[in-house]
C-alpha cells in the first residue's frame, strides 16, 4: 500500500509540474507564435512551396548527383528553405521554440541529476555534445 501512495503522490506532482510548464512564459510564447505563424498567408504559401520542393529533392537524393535535376532541385530546395528561414513569423517561433527546449532540457537535467549526477541528460538534441562518445576518449573525443 505503501508503494501505490507514493505513486500516486510522484504523479500528483508530475501533474502540477506539467501544469507549471504549460502555464510557462516559454510555452505561453510558443503557442502565440506558433499561432502568428498558422496565421500569416506569406508563410504558409511559402511553407507549402518548400514541402514540394522538398518532395522533389528526396526523390533526386535517391539518385544522387546522377540525377539529371540533381542541381537544379538542390539550388531551388536551398533557396526556398533560406527565403522561408527569412520570414519574420518563422524565425519568432524558431526562437521561441528554442526557448521552450531549453526550458524541457533545463527541468530534464534536474530531475535526472536529482536521482544520479552520473545521468547523462541530451541538450540541444546531442547527448554527447560536452562528454565525448562513451568510449573513454580511445577514439579521440573530448572525453571527460
Amino acid at each position: 500500500m505503501l508503494a501505490t501512495v507514493e505513486i500516486i503522490d510522484l504523479l500528483d506532482l508530475t501533474d502540477e509540474l506539467a501544469e507549471m510548464v504549460n502555464q510557462s512564459e516559454q510555452m505561453l510564447n510558443y503557442i502565440e507564435k506558433k499561432r502568428q505563424l498558422k496565421q500569416d498567408q506569406q508563410s504558409q504559401t511559402l511553407i507549402r512551396a518548400f514541402e514540394q520542393k522538398k518532395e522533389q529533392y528526396e526523390d533526386v537524393q535517391r539518385f544522387g548527383r546522377y540525377h539529371p535535376d540533381y542541381r537544379v532541385i538542390t539550388k531551388e530546395t536551398r533557396l526556398l528553405k533560406r527565403e522561408v528561414d527569412m520570414l519574420d513569423s518563422v524565425a519568432q517561433f524558431k526562437i521561441a521554440e528554442r526557448e521552450l527546449q531549453m526550458l524541457l532540457d533545463d527541468i530534464s537535467a534536474k530531475i535526472a541529476h536529482s536521482v544520479s549526477e552520473q545521468i547523462m541528460v541530451p541538450r540541444d538534441g546531442a547527448l554527447f555534445t560536452d562528454v565525448g562518445c562513451g568510449h573513454g576518449g580511445s577514439c579521440g573525443c573530448n572525453a571527460s
